[in-house]
């Protein structure tokens, strides 16, 4: 859940890293007394995420500026959609501007994009998720995006849940015992509240995990063949998860084999922000 205070935080650092002693050239040329209007303007269609952190930009920088939304987190929109109107001193407008369009932008490229993931896999039952692979700093943001784009979340933090990867286990066997054996020990050390995964790449070390009684297994970079054997071993012992080249040219294969969950790093590492335009009329 994307907080107010998340959303005063970092917005209010990205206002002082571009204007960190005002704004020289809407000081120097914008009378103090101008106002303005603005419209966001869609240039492109899209799903629609970061309304609130939009407004956020020109509320931080002057409180008498006004922002409607007109589009909720999470509308699909169309090109020349107006998204939201922004009212108020020029001189604190024009300064928001780029910080509220950097964010918007963002985050709403990482809904559409979500959204089309969705779409590909919503004949199934596969939930289309997230990974860690974001922005430093912005994490909340881009999840609550994917969120807005129908997708769901991943784990948020290395603190949610106990992932073990293929390295992990390579340190776990290391020390002299099985896959099975390490994983039960570290089980039997957790809270009962706490979920285990587990990342396997080849569908022999699937029964040497599940032996352990992990809640979801992770086929990583499996073909489409053996994404459906695994499935049928796993035979609902487990939640299955498909990770690895996914794209949206192969999402919808992927889902159509079975798999619970598909999570996809290109959805926040790889989205584009979206084309909007703040299209702006200064009045005397």
């Amino acid at each position: 859940m994307l907080t107010r205070a998340q959303i005063d935080t970092a917005v209010a650092a990205a206002l002082a890293e571009d204007a960190p002693w005002g704004d020289a050239t809407s000081e120097a040329l914008i009378p103090s007394a101008a106002t303005a209007r603005a419209d966001l303007v869609a240039r492109e269609p899209g799903t629609f995420a970061g309304g609130e952190v939009f407004a956020a930009a020109f509320a931080l920088t002057d409180p008498r500026v006004e922002v409607v939304l007109h589009a909720a987190d999470g509308d699909a929109f169309v090109s020349g959609d107006v998204l939201a109107t922004v009212t108020g001193p020029a001189r604190a407008v024009l300064t928001a501007e780029r910080v509220g369009l950097n964010f918007v932008q963002r985050m709403t490229g990482i809904a559409t994009v979500t959204a089309r993931y969705v779409a590909e896999a919503a004949h199934t039952g596969a939930r289309i998720v997230d990974t860690r692979k974001t922005t430093p700093g912005l994490r909340a943001f881009e999840k609550h995006a994917v969120r807005c784009g129908g997708g769901h979340n991943h784990r948020y933090s290395l603190s949610d849940a106990v992932m073990a990867k293929d390295n992990h286990l390579g340190v776990l066997t290391a020390q002299g015992l099985s896959v099975t054996e390490a994983l039960r020990q570290a089980v039997d050390r957790l809270p009962h509240t706490t979920h285990v995964e587990v990342e396997v790449d080849r569908l022999d070390q699937i029964e040497p995990v599940l032996a352990a009684g992990i809640g979801t297994i992770m086929l990583d970079n499996f073909s489409l063949d053996d994404l459906r054997a695994g499935v049928a071993q796993v035979a609902g012992r487990a939640i299955v998860e498909a990770s690895g080249g996914v794209n949206l040219d192969t999402v919808r294969a992927i889902a159509e084999t079975g798999v619970d969950v598909i999570s996809v790093g290109a959805l926040t590492h790889g989205a584009r922000a979206i084309d909007l335009g703040l299209d702006l009329h200064v009045q005397a």
